[in-house]
């Protein structure tokens, strides 16, 4: 299934029953997309069974049943993104509170998976640039040319990054998102950019910005795309839904793109910077506090990019700019709040990126990965550098620093700073900054939990060593059968008289379609994990349970066959979606005399899922089991 276009699959399925007009309903269960139709007969079943993803149709019940596997969340999903049905899954991870944070958590959900090249990167910016300050390489040395090309790469092409993972988070195709991308960085885009002539698509005048490193611009480009996406998908006929989509999505995104996000931001930056050069002029103080408590700001929304042509034309004209002097405190507050996260957090993971982070901030004036990936996650260690930018801002600026070359500001940049204003008002206002960002954050900055042990726990080669040579009892570890394999022992979930799959009253079940395993006509209420793992599913009617073990054997228990229709009477789930479970924990109740009071067959199946990925999966027992004896054996 991991080959299948789900988006697709959903439109198709849409298309051949009749349309979203002859759909009064749908849902899913564990395995089946539930359609209830107005006409039965507009539906193409033939044509729906050869789609790509699709096991097999069944109608029961009145509902027009589309057996998907265990995929049939994410086609529901885009099912809801295309009509009014479906998608009541597509929501479970949105972020809650208030536009600011829903903002803050989007922002660094997308920048989460490329935080460590991001790190990586800025480190080796900052060695650069120490080896250019100390005199250890020429600049215009071609092995410095080549390891800045290889260290700025990711930074001048970010929005490119950004695209890949804005898809995903926007759920709309990465390539497409990519090509938009690449469009706004293209040369000849650039070129007409650094040009300074008259632009104009279709004879609509358009304003360029520099779209190189931006973040904004792109992160709402991959938004309004997912809406446009959905659109096509909905309304183009199949037979030409595949390449019309991204064709039209491309054509149009861009040059929307280009129309919109590059006037809104240039006129807002160069609005901004006017009328922060015009405070300097009566008010330094003000003006410093202003650029030192939001130029971070300003990069986030790629606003800055206003204020490099005034700094340059004052570098140009009078040969300093002194909007670049706030510039100090501000990145180096940012860089001191990541330090005392660092040393105060007691999650590992965000120490790893903080301290590098924090030394490409103090040594290179790289703030990115640092920003994205500690101090606006937590939020506080962010307003606390702000704070502390904004107060050395505000110093640094009443003593008229200034710089005399374009830099990014850093301590290695400092004596860029040196020949105009007071050089050590500067210093004192940086370290002013350094310390209100610093002592904020370690008193009063989130200290985090520490990292999960148990995710941690196979990192250790003894303990690794131990489940290896420990016998198997169903606990899910898995345990050294031979050379280059090992077997999982799955326990039975509950207790009750075993039938062969092939003979349960359900044919997509008993044809193997959903993996090998048994079933069990039970005796009892409770349902027992068979695993030890993580509860990837749990559906909201309470019938049915996905686990994903730690050695990867993902194992469903359904109990009852077409108990879905009973909508969660009689049924009580005892654990929730992402929760550790132990082989042996009660998963849920389900009360039998309910389930045969309304017709339906008790029967509790137990399947591997992912079998096709494994080796062999096996029935260990016949007749009766009591649930937490062993029922099937899995080879790795």
């Amino acid at each position: 299934m991991a080959s299948v276009d789900y988006r697709s699959l959903a439109a198709d399925i849409l298309e051949n029953v009749g349309g979203e007009a002859n759909i009064v309903g749908a849902t899913h269960c564990a395995t089946r997309l539930r359609l209830k139709l107005r006409d039965d007969t507009k539906a193409n079943t033939a044509a729906v069974e050869k789609l790509p993803g699709v096991i097999t149709v069944m109608q029961a019940g009145g509902q027009y049943q589309v057996v998907i596997g265990n995929d049939v969340p994410t086609v529901f999903a885009e099912l809801g993104r295309i009509t009014r049905f479906g998608g009541d899954e597509v929501h479970d991870d949105a972020p809650k509170g208030n536009l600011f944070n829903r903002f803050i958590e989007m922002v660094s959900a997308i920048f989460s998976p490329i935080l460590w090249p991001l790190a990586g990167s800025g480190l080796l910016k900052a060695f650069l640039s120490m080896g250019t300050t100390f005199g250890w390489v020429e600049a215009t040395n071609q092995t410095y040319v080549i390891l800045s090309a290889a260290a700025d790469a990711l930074f001048y092409f970010l929005p490119m990054f950004l695209a890949v993972t804005a898809a995903r988070r926007f759920k709309t195709n990465q390539f497409t998102s990519m090509a938009i991308a690449g469009a706004l960085v293209y040369p000849s885009i650039i070129g007409l950019t650094t040009a300074g002539e008259p632009v104009s698509f279709a004879g609509i005048p358009m304003v360029l910005m520099n779209y190189t490193s931006s973040v904004i611009p792109i992160i709402v480009a991959v938004w309004l795309q997912g809406y446009l996406e959905r659109f096509l998908l909905k309304f183009l006929p199949s037979a030409i839904r595949n390449f019309m989509t991204p064709l039209l999505t491309i054509a149009i995104m861009v040059p929307l793109t280009l129309l919109t996000v590059g006037p809104i931001t240039t006129y807002a930056s160069q609005g901004i910077s006017a009328g922060i050069t015009a405070i300097f002029g009566f008010a330094p103080w003000l003006a410093g506090a202003i650029m030192g408590g939001f130029w971070q700001v300003f990069v986030l929304f790629g606003m800055h990019w206003g204020f490099v042509p005034i700094m340059t034309n004052d570098l140009a004209t009078t040969g300093y700019s002194l909007l670049m002097g706030p510039l100090v405190p501000a990145v180096l507050a940012q860089a001191a709040a990541m330090t005392a996260v660092a040393l105060r957090t007691r999650s590992a993971k965000r120490r790893q990126v903080a301290a590098p982070a924090a030394l490409s901030g103090f040594l290179a004036g790289v703030t990115e990965p640092g920003i994205y990936g500690v101090n606006l996650p937590l939020k506080k260690p962010f307003y606390f550098g702000v704070a502390g930018g904004a107060v050395g801002g505000a110093i640094a600026a009443m003593g008229g620093s200034a710089s005399s070359a374009f830099v990014f500001p850093s301590v290695l940049a400092l004596p860029a700073f040196t020949s105009v204003g007071n050089f050590g008002v500067l210093l004192a206002g940086t370290a002013v900054a350094i310390a209100i960002a610093f002592i904020l954050t370690f008193l009063l900055g989130p200290r985090e939990q520490a990292d999960d042990a148990v995710a941690a726990a196979p990192e250790s080669p003894a303990v690794d060593a131990a489940a290896a040579a420990a016998p198997v009892t169903g606990t899910g570890t898995a345990a050294a059968t031979g050379a280059g394999t090992s077997n999982v022992t799955v326990l039975a979930p509950v207790t009750g008289t075993v039938v062969a799959l092939a003979d349960v009253q359900d044919k997509v079940f008993a044809s193997g379609a959903m993996g090998s395993g048994i079933g069990v006509v039970p005796e009892e209420d409770n349902v027992y994990s068979p695993i030890a793992g993580t509860v990837q599913a749990v559906m909201k009617t309470g019938h049915a349970y996905g686990i994903k073990s730690d050695d990867g054997v993902e194992v469903l228990v359904h109990i009852g066959i077409d108990t879905v229709q009973m909508d969660g009477e009689g049924f009580e789930a005892k654990v929730a979606r992402g929760q550790r479970v132990e082989a042996g924990d009660l998963l849920a109740t389900a009360d039998r005399g309910k389930i045969l009071a309304a017709g339906y067959d008790s029967t509790t199946l137990m399947v591997v899922t992912n079998t096709k990925a494994l080796t062999a999966v096996v029935p260990l027992g016949t007749g009766h089991l009591t649930h937490g004896t062993p029922a099937l054996d899995v080879e790795l």
